[in-house]
Formats: C-alpha cells, sequence, structure tokens
C-alpha cells in the first residue's frame, strides 16, 4: 500500500513490498522511495479498492489457458470479474471459460491467438470493442524463458521470446490504456494494469541472459509507466514471482536436475494469483511473492554485481 506524505508543495509515495507472510518487514528494509508530483487531477470518487459491484467489467488476462494466468483468472472469478482469456489453444480455452462460468457464475469470453503474430494487439482490441465489453482489469502474462548459452540457442527462438515478453506487454497496454480509462470514467472506479515479470529482472543471469534481461525491461517499463498515470485512475503493479510450479521449465528446456533444484523452492501458481491480486488491489508498486524471492531481489540491490551474477552462474551454468 503506498502512503503519501507532504512535504510542502511535493508529496512522496511510500510504497511496501507485499510478503506471502503478510508480516511488515520494512523495519529490516527500508521503505522505496518514489518521487511524485501532486496528484491534481485525482477524482474523489474513484475507488481504489476491489469494485463493489464488479460483475459488469471485465478483466483481460493473456496466457490465461496454464500456470499463473489460469490461477489468475480463478482469483478474479472469485471477485465476480468477467473475464477475457486469451492464449493459443482454443480446446483449453473453451474448457476454462465454461468451468469458471458453472462455478462462480461470471461471464468468460476467450479469443485463441498467437500473442506473438504481427498485429495481435490490434485484433484483440477489436475484438474488445466490437463486443464493446467495459475493461477494467488488463494482466500481460503471457511469457516464457529459453535456458542454455546464449550462442548455441536460435537466434530466431530468442528474438520470439523478446517479441513476446516485452514487445507484446508494450503493444497491449499502448492499444488498451484508452479502453481502462474509458470504464474507469464510465463507471467511476479504479482500473488496474498488472504486467508480470520475474525475479530474474532484479539481476543478470548466465544461461537466462535473454530472459532476464526481457524481464528487467518489463519491471522498469511498469514502474516507469506507474509514474505517468499517477494522477489518472488507472493503477499499475508489476508481479514478480520466483520458481513456480507451471510448465516453464518444460518450455525453457531445462533438464532434470536444474528442475528437481527449483522444486525446493517452487511457489504454487494460486498462492502468486493470490498474493498478485491483493498487491493489485493495494496498489502496490511492486508484488514479489514469498519471503526467500523478496529478500533475494532485495540483496541484489547492495551485493557486488559481480557476486550477485557469480552466484546466479554457479546455481544455473552445472546443470547444462
Amino acid at each position: 500500500m503506498c502512503k503519501v506524505k507532504k512535504c510542502n508543495t511535493i508529496e512522496f509515495s511510500y510504497c511496501k513490498f507485499r510478503f506471502i507472510n503478510g508480516s511488515d518487514l520494512n523495519k529490516f528494509f527500508g521503505f522505496v522511495e518514489v518521487f511524485c508530483g501532486k496528484n491534481k487531477n485525482f477524482k474523489k470518487n474513484t475507488t481504489f479498492a476491489p469494485q463493489n459491484n464488479p460483475i459488469c467489467m471485465y478483466a483481460l488476462i493473456t496466457g490465461a489457458s496454464k500456470g499463473i494466468g489460469k490461477a489468475i483468472a480463478v482469483e478474479l472469478a472469485k471477485r465476480k470479474y468477467n473475464l477475457l482469456l486469451v492464449a493459443r489453444s482454443e480446446e483449453i480455452l473453451q474448457k476454462l471459460a465454461s468451468e469458471l462460468t458453472q462455478q462462480y457464475g461470471i461471464k468468460a469470453n476467450y479469443l485463441a491467438l498467437d500473442l506473438s503474430a504481427p498485429k495481435a494487439a490490434e485484433t484483440i482490441k477489436n475484438w474488445c470493442e466490437s463486443k464493446q465489453y467495459e475493461l477494467s482489469i488488463l494482466v500481460n502474462n503471457a511469457g516464457y524463458g529459453l535456458w542454455g548459452w546464449f550462442e548455441k540457442m536460435s537466434l530466431e527462438e530468442q528474438r520470439n521470446m523478446m517479441q513476446l515478453n516485452m514487445n507484446v506487454v508494450v503493444d497491449l497496454t499502448y492499444v488498451l490504456l484508452p479502453l481502462l480509462r474509458q470504464c474507469a470514467e464510465k463507471t467511476g472506479q479504479q482500473s488496474y494494469l498488472l504486467n508480470v515479470a520475474s525475479t530474474t529482472a532484479y539481476q543478470a543471469v548466465p544461461t537466462l541472459s535473454v530472459y532476464a534481461a526481457t524481464k528487467s525491461f518489463v519491471v522498469s517499463f511498469t514502474r516507469g509507466l506507474r509514474c505517468e498515470l499517477q494522477n489518472s485512475n488507472i493503477s499499475v503493479t508489476c508481479l514478480s514471482p520466483g520458481a513456480t510450479d507451471t510448465e516453464f521449465s518444460d518450455r525453457a528446456k531445462m533438464t532434470d536436475s536444474l528442475k528437481a533444484t527449483a522444486q525446493k523452492v517452487n511457489m504454487t501458481p494460486e498462492q502468486v494469483a493470490q498474493i498478485g491480486i491483493a498487491g493489485l488491489f493495494k496498489g502496490d508498486a511492486e508484488v514479489i511473492p514469498g519471503f526467500i524471492n523478496s529478500f533475494s531481489a532485495k540483496m541484489t540491490s547492495f551485493a557486488p554485481k559481480s557476486l550477485v551474477e557469480k552466484i546466479a552462474a554457479g546455481i544455473y551454468t552445472k546443470h547444462l
């Protein structure tokens, strides 16, 4: 949650990280200070909380068919948001939409689409506008990683990963921000943007070099956009999970030994989604689920980069 402290004509926001155990560790970690100008355009009737009557509003989630995206869809369905599910597999999306509709009494529609395809963002925008969906939440979750030596992996595969992890996030955010703003103005309530990054964003990770760089981009982009929209009725949050029990490691082509190492600290997608959505509605700038993940990300700011990179290399390269 952000608390505002006035200092003459300037306001500073002190934003706390959210931890899995909910403990207040700010005395240990300190505050993350974000410089913000006065909120002159803030509307008094804007609600900074889960909507009281969200049933007419929609949340759009990319990569919604599996893992964290699916768990986020469930979490929002529990809160009675209608859902717009976007992923490649039509069969899985159709089944998920039906299950969520029956279980939670919400509307769930889907669009089977390869997000890395040209003009995918425009296709989604046109879909939303043609169906007149009241878009209140955008979750940019779709993405994947590739593990291995940079020069031994396909350049085409790495470019495709960069397209999905970075460009699609920017494109979708750009074309859908007007719809989020329109919904907020119409309802008098807050709209939300959640971009999913990773704890790899906070340091260079040998053998995940390009993937980690794409997630660093997501964190930086999200924080910058959050400040740009500080005087608006759109709240922006970045969710940075650590190791999670999904198909990420399979898609990244990791070895069984590395998967076994990750399983020791894995969180479930449901845990990540619950913490992420709670942080989103609190208005947190960043949400890093899990004490170990939060602690590790914070410590990278203090330790020498060469030491952090050496530790990361020791974890990942020995499994190649």
